[in-house]
């Protein structure tokens, strides 16, 4: 799986950056994707990258900021252009589902696919489809504002390809039932036990992306040994109390929290428009001491995961 960078500046957009918005995509899966926060202008920079809005299953919203919602409306008006969409789940805080209730009301736009949506009331398990587990967590900021960690069920391990040459299997059906876990049977009557052709069960990836926040102690716990963190760097170096006054984190708090966590990967977005790409450069060098394993998002960056 794979993130997609679809906006990353904090607030308004700018000419090479739009307002916040994520894709994680599962290209295993003819791409896939949820859609993390939804800033105005979302659908337009989804036209000029290669995913479509039939294949949007969930949508996660942080917070009810424009800068992270404005572009819903238009998504879900969209999606009803695209045969066979299927259903779409809204997950976000308190206020969504009026939210959402009230400008298809007065828009009178018709969704021709089914849209459940899921306000978040605590802290805890979101969903679980038995492939991934999603939690949400409040962070700090002017509105209820929050973080999800996406963490992977473990994987079946590799198959023996060799081993199972050796014995006669053709790859078909039946290599699934042993990724499965399922012994087969050959026609001739060998047996051949799930334990032997497929190697060790691999752990699941796990991702954490932060909505708007100060640096807080459940962004840490969100992120604890994830593979990768996704979080807001509004400010830069020496800015703590005005990043403060405003809900937001500084460069440096993104990376203490990424250290912090014990994380592998940190991606710094939600970038002020006061910074050029040079001085960002700058920023993310300086932090690197604290966190070497750091970098900006831009306008869609992909990162593998």
């Amino acid at each position: 799986m794979k993130l997609l960078f679809l906006g990353t500046s904090a607030g308004r957009p700018t000419a090479v950056r739009n307002v916040t918005s994520i894709a994680l995509v599962f290209p295993e899966d003819q791409n896939r994707f949820w859609l993390f926060d939804a800033g105005e202008g979302t659908q337009q920079q989804l036209l000029r990258s290669r995913l479509k809005l039939g294949r949007l299953s969930r949508i996660f919203i942080t917070h009810m900021h424009g800068d992270h919602l404005y572009g819903l409306p238009g998504i879900l008006s969209s999606r009803t252009y695209f045969e066979g969409a299927s259903k779409l789940e809204l997950y976000g805080p308190p206020g969504i589902r009026a939210y959402v209730d009230s400008v298809l009301h007065y828009s009178g736009a018709h969704l021709n696919y089914e849209l459940e949506v899921h306000e978040i009331q605590e802290d805890g398990r979101v969903l679980d489809d038995g492939k991934f587990k999603i939690e949400a967590g409040e962070l700090i900021h002017r509105v209820r504002s929050f973080g999800y960690r996406i963490e992977e069920h473990p994987r079946p391990g590799p198959l023996n390809l060799a081993y199972l040459a050796e014995r006669g299997a053709a790859p078909g059906p039946m290599y699934g039932k042993l990724k499965r876990g399922e012994d087969i049977v050959l026609p001739d009557g060998t047996v051949i036990r799930a334990a032997d052709a497929v190697g060790p069960r691999a752990d699941g990836r796990i991702l954490a992306i932060m909505g708007d926040t100060v640096q807080c102690d459940k962004a840490a716990e969100l992120a604890k040994d994830a593979d990768l963190l996704v979080h807001e760097a509004t400010f830069g170096i020496g800015l703590e109390e005005k990043a403060a006054l405003y809900g937001h984190s500084t460069f440096l708090q993104a990376a203490e929290t990424a250290a912090r966590a014990h994380a592998k990967r940190l991606v710094v977005s939600h970038i002020s428009a006061r910074y050029g790409d040079e001085e960002v450069a700058s920023l993310i060098e300086q932090v690197r001491s604290v966190f070497p394993d750091t970098e900006a998002a831009f306008d869609f960056k992909e990162v593998c995961i």
